[in-house]
């Protein structure tokens, strides 16, 4: 086994491509890889796919004799493209990055230059054993891949693959693995969690609220139970009970909402209106109040008129959306949308713009109910802390503010920046 002394993963995307990075280091150190740079990468927009590849070029000009292997979804949809480029010595699929076989090579022979397989072929989740995360304050547990949906703008599915869930046992294990090394937060990862179990064959697992109930049930240890983006017209009963009832499930959850026009919802094949977000967003506050939302939303989506565009940009105050993530709309090739009438770059700019502005109005009045009050954080970094409601928590100007990461202390709120809290660290 060769010493691995120069080995680099970069990850671009979501959080289970982070996790999936744990995986692929892992996967390259079981078959001895020494020396490569490894672009795990993301598809999502346009951008992304520009940023891996700049991120290909980059690496070659700072490291010219070191191998470049270029991964993730970006090299599932368009590996060709990608293994065209002359500093690329390998490309491979999403479920190919994961075996220690795929960087055995020494990148010699054309043939195995691009190592992508069918990924819509896979109908169950390959089980993976827990990888260190010890650089990582709030650990990841993924809780299946891949989606059944196909909304017209997205081009992850054929990334990723059909949703292929988890089982409960496997999930609970790795639960219980990350507290035992210490970890206090854990975040359930996936593409579309909230269509975990569909594929599975026991029928006592109806949804996600199972495996939540199962995960609290079976680590009574833990602190802070966290969701990743959910949809929310696809959360069972179950799940709604425990996120307003149990308090270590986070008072956070991110929405994918993607747009506050019915029409616009109805072209991008989403299954929700813009009625049935409000009153969700409306329902769980009313039940606990303490709940913080988050969201995505695309800015110039194709056909979107101005009056369209106002309802998405009213939703965000209407929901309250104080951690909003903005998408400016970016055509992915073969998708339905990249079909339909362009907006133009100008107008998707402007848009975007708008959209942050109205984000950053609601999150800054949120900060300021903030003030005064003690939260919980959990230290990420020297100096910053993570509360409850995702908001980071500023307390660099402590003296002693070199914490150990993943400790939970409790903060009173002393003021905000616009972006985050500031507070004092409580003894």
């Amino acid at each position: 086994m060769r010493k691995n002394n120069d080995l680099t993963v970069r990850n671009f995307g979501c959080r289970l491509n982070a996790l999936d990075g744990d995986h692929i280091r892992d996967a390259a150190h079981k078959a001895g890889l020494a020396q490569a740079t490894i672009i795990n990468s993301c598809a999502v927009t346009s951008e992304a796919v520009r940023q891996a590849r700049q991120a290909v070029r980059k690496a070659a000009k700072t490291k010219p004799e070191t191998p470049i292997i270029v991964t993730g979804c970006a090299a599932q949809t368009d590996g060709e493209a990608l293994a065209a480029m002359p500093e690329v010595s390998k490309v491979l699929g999403n479920e190919e990055k994961f075996l220690p076989s795929s960087y055995a090579s020494q990148y010699t022979q054309q043939d195995e230059t691009v190592q992508v397989s069918d990924i819509m072929a896979l109908t169950r989740a390959v089980p993976r054993l827990n990888v260190p995360q010890q650089n990582r304050a709030r650990a990841f547990v993924q809780v299946q891949t891949g989606c059944d949906h196909r909304c017209t703008f997205c081009i992850i599915p054929f990334g990723r693959g059909n949703s292929r869930s988890t089982p409960i046992a496997e999930v609970v294990e790795n639960c219980q693995t990350l507290i035992a090394s210490g970890h206090r937060e854990i975040v359930l990862t996936g593409v579309d969690i909230t269509s975990w179990g569909g594929d599975l064959t026991d029928s006592e697992n109806e949804g996600l609220g199972d495996l939540v109930s199962a995960i609290l049930e079976n680590t009574p240890t833990l602190e802070r139970l966290r969701l990743s983006s959910v949809d929310a017209v696809e959360l069972d009963a179950k799940l709604l009970d425990r996120v307003v009832r149990d308090k270590r499930v986070m008072p956070h959850l991110h929405l994918s909402l993607q747009a506050g026009d019915d029409m616009i919802l109805k072209r991008m094949k989403r299954r929700h209106t813009r009625e049935d977000a409000i009153a969700f967003c409306h329902e769980i506050k009313a039940k606990r109040p303490d709940m913080v939302f988050g969201a995505d939303i695309i800015a110039g989506f194709p056909t979107e008129t101005d009056e369209m565009f106002e309802n998405s940009l009213k939703l965000v105050e209407t929901c309250e959306i104080v951690w909003l993530h903005v998408f400016p709309f970016s055509p992915r090739p073969d998708t339905p949308a990249a079909k339909m009438p362009q907006l133009s770059g100008e107008t998707i700019r402007e848009r975007a713009r708008l959209l942050r502005e109205a984000s950053d109005k609601v999150r800054q009045n949120w900060l300021e109910t903030q003030i005064g009050s003690t939260l919980k954080g959990l230290i990420e970094k020297p100096g910053q802390a993570r509360s409850e409601t995702f908001a980071m928590i500023d307390f660099s100007n402590e003296e002693e503010n070199n914490s150990p990461i993943g400790d939970i202390y409790n903060f009173e709120i002393t003021g905000h920046d616009g972006s985050k809290l500031i507070g004092k660290r409580l003894a």
